[in-house]
């Protein structure tokens, strides 16, 4: 990572802290006071992602975000494998160390595995899920399946590492309207040398890979997470995580569930509609 970069203050007006995890050195916010919520990002992002709608509820609750390793202001450390498995790992860890207690559980792309693989094994201190264009079984859409295998190629990998083509394209790709030049300069940044995304290059491999892990959430999720209440954001134009083939299983899962749809919003729901997903949070939650 870049560690001259410092976020601009009036994109990411928060204080750094850090947690030296068994795994490596993990950057995270922990802004305001009230019912904890923990945003958790998917990939290339970091919990620069989550900006304005932290903005939008420090008042009312307190708001942790965390980089995972490999991702962000976070440590690339030696000896990661950048696993789904290992990020669930070093965020439950996380979570200890915090001592959350009645926390509720945001996660969007990537977060929504590592942010229930991390609630199921502690769903007595959960006190609600969101989830927003994510899942959290084997993939089982053609979608996602052409997906991984094409990320996972040869040229593709290539084309990630070296030409940082998750944050150029699919950022782009995945917002409604393409964010700023400063924006953008904020998820550049964070990995500036090809050896930086080795945890962006891994993701899109996990999406079979991570076939055991994903399985296990398929069924602990309904049984230990179920009867928890649940809001769904679900960006409407995603063409990754299509609402008609996501939706009915998140809302079999969660019989407790008010549905947010955001009818322009694409996959990355926290650039397109910040203030939607935070007033929504803080109906359900606050």
């Amino acid at each position: 990572m870049n560690r001259d970069f410092i976020p601009d203050p009036q994109l990411y007006p928060f204080q750094s802290r850090w947690f030296d995890s068994s795994r490596g050195r993990m950057h995270y916010i922990d802004e305001g006071e009230g019912p904890p919520i923990l945003l958790c990002h998917g990939n290339p992002t970091w919990s620069f992602l989550y900006r304005n709608i932290i903005v939008a509820l420090r008042e009312r609750f307190r708001c942790i975000a965390m980089d995972y390793l490999g991702f962000g202001l976070s440590e690339r450390p030696a000896g990661f494998g950048y696993k789904i498995e290992e990020h669930a790992q070093v965020v439950g860890e996380f979570v200890d160390h915090l001592g959350l207690e009645g926390y509720v559980s945001m996660g969007q792309d990537w977060g929504g595995p590592i942010s229930t693989a991390v609630a199921v094994e502690r769903a007595d201190r959960v006190r609600g899920i969101v989830l927003g264009n994510t899942w959290f079984w084997p993939a089982d859409t053609l979608t996602m399946k052409v997906f991984s295998r094409v990320m996972s190629s040869p040229p593709l990998q290539y084309a990630i590492v070296q030409r940082n083509f998750f944050v150029e394209r699919l950022i782009p790709a995945g917002t409604q309207r393409p964010p700023s030049d400063a924006v953008m300069e904020h998820y550049r940044a964070v990995q500036p040398t090809p050896a930086d995304r080795a945890g962006v290059a891994r993701m899109p491999k996990e999406i079979l890979a991570a076939g055991p892990l994903l399985s296990r959430l398929a069924r602990e999720v309904p049984s230990k997470l179920g009867t928890k209440p649940a809001l769904f954001v679900w960006g409407m134009k995603d063409f990754a995580f299509r609402p008609g083939l996501m939706l009915p299983r998140m809302r079999a899962t969660f019989p407790d569930h008010v549905l947010v749809e955001l009818p322009h919003a694409k996959h990355f729901i926290q650039e397109d509609e910040p203030d939607r997903i935070a007033a929504a949070i803080v109906d359900r939650f606050g």
